[in-house]
């Protein structure tokens, strides 16, 4: 079986490591009183979009450009975090939070180390192979983390930080000159038909589709490595998987990895869900992540030119369903609300082996997992994720942003802190008998997380950012290889009929 939820959801590992390189804490303090003031909406955008850059600002190490997968715990870093950080850094520069010069020369500095990092099928001591990156790499050297899989996904979060880089900065200065020379090879060395079903003898007899994209490589599984079974089929975050593949200059599928594939099934995840009829996957990191990038308003591929629709109008569906089903409901969590929603992958208080009794219910309660509801599944413990609402804003900010500041002013400083809002809280798990394993725990106001997340804190930003200015949107349209790669699948219509 193909997994629905993708590598971003697996279970990330406990474990604690310390970065020397780690730059000083913000200069942002933290509030000692858990109730904070009022707030103006304008006042609200601009306070956390300059918080959730400082996350990346301060916590990725500058010597090699490792952003953490989680703060303060930092246990190792994750790749797909290094490309929020790096869409980060032009964020800032445009919004004055640091100097362009500041922004430019950390990302040279951060391209160049993923640039020169060592590559290769050993498996201990690399980054990656054929131009792909590990999922997780260890703080201390950017080495591979464990036994972590060569992942296509985190690569494609990390190189659309890397083009949107590439496109950035586009100044005729030695530094800016060299960011986008080092983007420009980065991407070429992927080798897009490494991972894809029928290029490859180790992918073809490790079965899945015909011309599919693979989720991850392990190299210490038999002869020349094993791709295991899963792959980037039917509606999920693998878009921008596929459009980075199609785009490629040097190494790219064909447009069956995308036909044959990714959309060879779409029509069975396309349903009603709380009155919204659009394409369903659970949690909303599938419907956010790829939009990060990529502007789909108004370009559509084949699939949706039959809906009537495009893959915008579609996010904002599955998000105005999530919030109608936090108005409904059902399961009664406590606090939800058509003004306190949101799931998707997140921390969670960690005790799914034990029962518990919320308002006379048998109860259970997990760790990270992808959260998140739809007609198909619902998988929902009673967390609130605030990245939920924060990666949805350009989607219907009439709603994600009135959510994120309910958030804050009814969960004050316990949740919306230094950085923006930690990873997710759970009003429910009131059980301070049993000590948290990733957070705190409140006898009345339940448990919120220890860490902020770094896939969580980069949509949070970009897509206020894409809501407030469309700057990582304008920067993409601009880059030849989303053009290329959105071109070969088959998009047409809006700007992309006016690209050059």
């Amino acid at each position: 079986m193909v997994s629905r939820l993708g590598s971003l959801a697996l279970p990330l590992l406990a474990l604690t490591a310390a970065c020397s390189t780690t730059p000083p804490p913000a200069v942002l303090p933290d509030t000692a009183s858990d109730t904070l003031p009022p707030i103006s909406e304008a006042a609200f955008s601009e306070e956390l979009t300059e918080r959730t850059f400082r996350y990346f600002w301060d916590t990725t190490d500058t010597q090699r450009c490792l952003a953490p997968d989680r703060w303060p715990s930092n246990p190792f870093s994750s790749i797909a975090a290094t490309g929020f950080a790096l869409t980060a850094y032009g964020i800032g520069a445009e919004r004055g939070y640091v100097s362009r010069d500041e922004a430019a020369a950390r990302t040279r500095d951060c391209l160049r180390f993923y640039w020169e990092a060592p590559q290769g099928p050993a498996v201990s001591g690399v980054t990656g192979h054929k131009g792909f990156f590990y999922h997780f790499l260890n703080s201390e050297d950017g080495t591979r983390r464990g036994k972590t899989e060569l992942s296509t996904v985190d690569t494609s979060l990390l190189l659309g930080g890397v083009l949107f880089a590439q496109s950035y900065f586009d100044r005729a200065t030695p530094v800016e000159a060299e960011i986008r020379d080092l983007a420009e090879k980065i991407y070429r060395r992927v080798d897009w038909t490494f991972v894809q079903r029928g290029n490859s003898s180790i992918a073809s007899r490790n079965g899945g589709g015909p011309k599919s994209i693979a989720m991850g490589w392990y190299p210490e599984r038999g002869e020349g490595g094993d791709f295991g079974t899963h792959d980037w089929v039917g509606y999920n975050e693998g878009m921008l998987v596929y459009i980075l593949a199609l785009g490629s200059p040097t190494h790219p599928v064909d447009t069956d990895a995308w036909d044959k594939g990714w959309a060879a099934n779409l029509e069975k995840d396309w349903g009603p869900y709380y009155g919204y009829e659009h394409l369903q996957f659970e949690p909303l990191f599938g419907h956010q992540y790829s939009h990060v990038w990529v502007d789909f308003r108004g370009i559509r591929d084949e699939f949706m030119r039959k809906k009537g629709i495009d893959y915008f109008e579609n996010s904002r569906r599955a998000t105005l369903s999530q919030r109608a089903y936090g108005a409904d409901n059902p399961n009664k969590w406590k606090d939800y609300s058509a003004d306190i929603w949101g799931w998707t992958a997140s921390d969670g208080p960690g005790y799914s082996e034990d029962q518990f009794s919320v308002n006379g219910t048998p109860r259970s309660f997990n760790g990270y997992m992808a959260r998140g509801v739809s007609e198909h599944r619902v998988v929902d413990d009673g967390t609130i994720v605030p990245t939920a609402a924060g990666g949805s804003i350009p989607f219907a900010p009439e709603v994600t942003i009135p959510a994120l500041m309910a958030m804050r002013s009814k969960y004050g400083a316990r949740l919306y802190t230094r950085y923006g809002f930690k990873d997710a809280i759970n009003p429910s798990f009131t059980f301070t008998e049993f000590p948290s394993r990733s957070g705190e725990v409140d006898a009345q106001k339940g448990w919120v997380a220890g860490d902020y997340i770094g896939i969580d804190q980069g949509p949070i930003l970009a897509m206020m950012e894409n809501h407030r200015s469309g700057l990582v949107w304008k920067v993409m349209r601009k880059n030849p290889h989303i053009q290329r790669g959105l071109k070969r699948i088959g998009f047409t219509g809006g700007w992309l009929d006016d690209a050059k």
